[in-house]
């Protein structure tokens, strides 16, 4: 690799303990495929993250996004990355709001005030050849034991509604559902318990990451169900595991409202750098 030598320097973000290793490769790009995007996640002999997100030129928008989950597989989005950085180049420039290009679309993001931001992730997906599914079928009710709901965001996701939440074992049934037959590229899981019109509790098995703290998509999705279903309002308070964001379904898309945290910033050492990234 021509410029194996030269210094890598990235960002650690999160947005509600959803986790991010961020590379401004603009000017410079990097041989990082799903090999390397798995050996920087390893959160003992790497830098950990459920996402590796690479920063590139765009024609259209501010930036492109390229995102990787922590198993090395690609991912066509994630929102709580793109409001973390939404956040970070409105910081940077000095600007009320940036558009960010994706796998997903072009995402606008804003600042909402009070230290919050807010993207909007685009007009959900409910046919089942976008979201994708394996074939034709309604998407508000799956065939699968539970009834869950499917909806696109960019990516899959299967939605549950149980009386608790707190009570599923993820670790046992969300590998399982990722990897169902409908489901041709996997899919994300989350698990709804309605508290009440306006107010939800998710938790999130995430494809490619597995349990995670907090989802954009996911918990987007998670409301999409439940207006679907009749169950809240289309204006909704989600409390993750890792805290709470405000989602609202308009016309022009879903709009995620929620605190970004940059944590620090750092450089691959030369032997790190030797050790994974080749020519």
């Amino acid at each position: 690799m021509k410029n194996q030598n030269l210094p890598i320097e990235f960002m650690k973000m999160h947005g509600l303990g959803n986790d991010f290793v961020i590379i401004d490769t603009r000017g410079k790009p990097l041989p990082v495929g799903s090999i390397v995007a798995e050996t920087f996640s390893d959160r003992r002999f790497g830098i950990g993250y459920d996402q590796l997100v690479l920063i590139e030129e765009s024609d259209v928008a501010h930036a492109r996004l390229v995102f990787f989950n922590s198993d090395g597989s690609p991912s066509a989005t994630c929102g709580n990355a793109t409001r973390c950085l939404g956040r970070y180049f409105m910081d940077q420039e000095n600007v009320p709001m940036v558009q960010l290009e994706t796998d997903g679309g072009i995402l606008d993001c804003h600042d909402a005030g009070n230290g919050l931001s807010s993207v909007n992730m685009g007009i959900p997906l409910l046919d089942w050849h976008e979201i994708p599914l394996a074939k034709e079928m309604d998407t508000l009710e799956l065939p699968i034991e539970g009834n869950p709901c499917a909806v696109g965001m960019g990516n899959p996701h299967c939605v549950f509604f149980v009386n608790n939440a707190e009570a599923v074992d993820l670790a046992d049934i969300g590998p399982r559902i990722e990897h169902h037959p409908l489901f041709p590229e996997r899919t994300n899981v989350e698990f709804v318990s309605i508290r009440s019109q306006s107010e939800i509790r998710v938790r999130i098995w995430e494809r490619g990451a597995g349990i995670t703290l907090a989802s954009g998509s996911g918990t987007c999705a998670a409301v999409i169900a439940s207006i679907r279903r009749g169950l809240t309002s289309s204006k909704v308070d989600v409390q993750a595991d890792g805290g709470y964001l405000n989602i609202e379904w308009l016309e022009d898309g879903v709009w995620m409202t929620g605190p970004t945290s940059h944590v620090f910033n750092g450089t691959l050492s030369r032997e790190f750098q030797e050790n994974i990234l080749v020519s």
